[in-house]
Parts: structure tokens; sequence; C-alpha cells
């Protein structure tokens, strides 16, 4: 009979307990509320937030003394490639896109059935669709959420499916797994995924998948913009364009 080997490290578990805490929070907390919500004594507290913040997990406001994620946590869970994450390896084809069309262009990954925003970089134009770095929006509504999820194994992609909620946010927001099929379908065949409007109303998106050397997605790239400047008569040139961005970034990544 064989008994599984169990590790213990308490300031280990506190502190990613910390982490996970104010992650779910999506704000900030006190020393005395971790403390408290966590049942880690205050001193406990104090010397984990102090650490993490001094390796840039977190943030500390002065004046309200609240503590908060950074970005750097996205940085961990970023697929890698050769020499360089997918981060740095995208970004110079986020800025060549950016200037050809104007418009918001993230970088995003797959974190369960969601899409997180790893970068981004800003739209040209006065009115501008931006959302925070760290971001999770359900893959279902999203152009590169249903760009990544059609190219992932046939059998991951499945299960996924599997999985999604499929709650509506819009008049267009896909609700049925019949329908999502069809349109992943569609995207093997194109090549590029859109959001006409299905997260946001009058936000449309265009997106293609990043692969890895397997050929299976590692993210995606898309454009984000108010439907007057992304208008469903210029999908399919946008397609193309986004298409070219995500196959440069996709060679950065693997080169």
């Amino acid at each position: 009979m064989t008994t599984k080997q169990t590790f213990s490290v308490p300031n280990l578990q506190r502190g990613m307990a910390v982490l996970e805490f104010l992650a779910s929070q999506e704000g900030s907390a006190t020393i005395a509320e971790l403390s408290e919500r966590l049942g880690i004594p205050t001193a406990s507290a104090f010397r984990i937030t102090g650490a993490l913040t001094e390796m840039g997990y977190l943030r500390r406001d002065p004046a309200s003394k609240r503590f908060s994620l950074t970005n750097k946590l996205l940085l961990l869970g970023q697929p890698l490639g050769r020499d360089r994450g997918l981060v740095e390896s995208a970004l110079p084809a986020m800025r060549g896109l950016r200037k050809a069309t104007g418009e918001t262009t993230q970088l995003c990954c797959l974190v369960e059935t969601d899409i997180v925003v790893l970068e981004q970089l800003v739209a040209l134009h006065p009115f501008k669709y931006t959302v925070d770095l760290g971001a999770r929006v359900p893959s279902y509504s999203c152009a590169p959420g249903k760009a990544i999820i059609a190219h992932l194994p046939p059998a991951e992609r499945e299960e996924l499916i599997e999985r999604l909620p499929f709650k509506r946010f819009t008049p267009n927001t896909i609700t049925s797994r019949r329908a999502f099929r069809e349109e992943i379908e569609q995207i093997i065949q194109t090549g590029y995924a859109l959001d006409r409007a299905e997260g946001l109303e009058g936000i449309h998106c265009v997106a293609a998948a990043i692969r890895g050397r397997d050929g299976y997605a590692v993210g995606g790239l898309t454009i984000a913009g108010p439907s007057s400047r992304l208008p469903e008569s210029a999908f399919e040139r946008l397609g193309e364009v986004v298409n070219q961005a995500a196959s440069k970034a996709e060679h950065q990544f693997l080169s």
C-alpha cells in the first residue's frame, strides 16, 4: 500500500492565498481585511504583503493603505517562445496593426473559459475602446476568444465548448452550442474571428489566433472599436489585415 506524500509550506500557502483573494475580489484590501478574511495573523499578513509589494506583485495605496495586484502576474502565465514571451513577440505586430487600422489593438490568452487581456495599445482616435490589463471576458462573446478556441486541438476545443455557460449580454450574443460550433467552423475556414457587438452593444472586434510550434493557439490578436468605424462591410478586409499581423507575431514568437 502506498501513501501520497504531501508538502506544507505555510508562508508560501498564505502568500498564494493573498494573491488569490485579491484576484477574486477584483479590487483591494487592507492588512486587517486580509487577516480577517483569510484567517492569518496580522503580523504574517504584514510580512507577506510587504514581500509581495517589494517583488512587484502588489501595490500599496499610501492614502488608503490598501493593497491591490499589479500586472506582473500576467507575465508569469504568458506562453513562452524560444527566447521571448508572447507579449514581447507580439508588440511589433501590434504597433503595425494599430497604425494600419487606427483602432485599439489587444493581445489576449485563454484562461479557463475566459479571455484575459495581456497587452493593449489604445486607438489613435479621440473616442477609443479600452479595457484594463488583466480584464477577463467570456471567450464565446469576443473575437479573440473565438479565434483561440477555433485553433485548439479538436478534443480540447470540444471539451471547452461543453463547459461554456452561454449567457446573453446583447441581442447578438451566441447562446447555443450548435450556433457556436457553426461559428467556429467558419473561423477555421476564414482564419479570422468576428465579434458583432456580442459582448458590448456598439463594439465590433476582428481577431486572429497566434499559434505555437504544435500549430495550436497560444494567444489571439484583435482590434476593437465602435461599429461605425468597424462596419460589417469592412470585416473581410480587416480580417486579412489582422491575420497578417497575427502571422508576424507568430513568426517572432517562434523564431
